[in-house]
């Protein structure tokens, strides 16, 4: 009976010693694995092409990327970047050029051009408008009060390149020490445009301002803004409608080579006031018809976008494009309004 006593007090003297040495290992090995994932997110997956490239527009985050739709083989978006990566810019150009030749005839008239960039830009435009409020959403989280700070932008902006939500939280905002050159300098951009466009306080903009923040081209807010630039520049008598010889005639302080380029420019400009701005041919232009100019949707975009693309591509100089001539440039068809109206607008923007 004595040795059955002392087995057992030798087998709960055993455990007594092991149960605390296991649990100990058990809790080191949880801290470890727990914190060394850490480390790693602390430095930015740079990916190989920016997915917030210009600013963090080229997108609203993700709402011009591809989707699929049941309104017509034109409204394909190809996005330039990683998402698509199983897709060639020999496929993205091929396909592209396809869709535009509404002829069949294998070649790509201005007409054609144009008609198919003002579609890319619709497209474009309607899809930052509609997906602008989704997106604010998803930043007005800290507090969720309908209006989103700069805090919360930056956080938001620093998880999607890559860093971690504690990296985000407390890093050095001022020196941005770990952070490659290329984001801060892109920090930099964007505190300067939100400077400019944040009208609350402190410091925080309401979904109007952010859809101007991240997709100047499709918020009238900007369009006003660029209305009230042409008045401050051309309207000499202050009566808030241009006239044809007001927009046309410019007199710079400048030396008398630049006097001679703006006046050999005249004509142009009257051309492109007749065309363009005066919509009902009275000579003047009030803000409704300014403001239908300076809107992405206004023909002058694709129109100037079909024919800068021809001039720069067309080779055989036969005014039309063909797939060779095409693919033969393939960066400047892929950073334009034919491929990726997003990038364009807001290099332009």
């Amino acid at each position: 009976m004595g040795i059955f006593k002392n087995a057992s007090f030798d087998e709960h003297r055993r455990w007594s010693y092991t149960v605390p040495v296991v649990c100990y290992v058990i809790l080191i090995v949880m801290i470890l694995v727990l914190k060394l994932p850490l480390k790693p997110s602390l430095k930015p997956h740079i990916e190989s092409i920016d997915l917030f490239a210009i600013r963090l527009k080229n997108s609203n985050f993700n709402s011009d990327q591809a989707a699929s739709r049941s309104d017509g083989d034109w409204q394909k978006e190809y996005f330039v970047n990683d998402k698509n990566g199983r897709f060639t810019n020999i496929q993205i150009l091929s396909e592209v050029f396809a869709l535009a030749d509404t002829n069949r005839d294998q070649r790509l008239d201005v007409r054609e051009l144009s008609a198919w960039i003002r579609k890319k830009i619709f497209q474009h435009v309607t899809e930052a408008v509609g997906n602008n409020q989704a997106l604010f959403n998803q930043i007005d989280i800290n507090p969720q009060d309908g209006v989103i700070s700069w805090a919360e932008y930056h956080k938001y902006f620093m998880i999607h390149r890559g860093f971690s939500a504690a990296f985000a939280d407390n890093h050095d905002e001022k020196r941005h020490r770990g952070v490659p050159r290329r984001i801060k300098e892109s920090i930099k951009k964007d505190q300067a445009a939100w400077s400019q466009l944040a009208k609350l306080e402190p410091f925080s903009m309401n979904a109007d301002e952010f859809l101007a923040f991240t997709h100047p081209e499709s918020s009238v807010a900007h369009h006003l803004e660029l209305v009230e630039e042409m008045y401050e520049k051309f309207d000499k008598d202050g009566d808030e409608l241009l006239t044809e010889d007001e927009f046309s005639i410019f007199h710079p302080e400048g030396n008398d080579d630049e006097s001679l380029a703006i006046r050999q420019d005249e004509e142009s400009r009257r051309k492109t006031f007749r065309t363009l701005i005066d919509r009902n041919q009275d000579g003047k232009a009030n803000r409704q018809e300014l403001l239908h100019y300076v809107a992405p949707e206004s023909p002058r975009h694709a129109d100037q976008e079909a024919e800068a693309l021809l001039g720069l591509a067309d080779v055989d100089h036969d005014n039309r494009l063909s797939l060779d001539e095409v693919l033969n440039h393939p960066n400047l068809f892929l950073k334009s309004k034919m491929i990726d109206a997003a990038r364009g607008f807001h290099d332009e923007f």
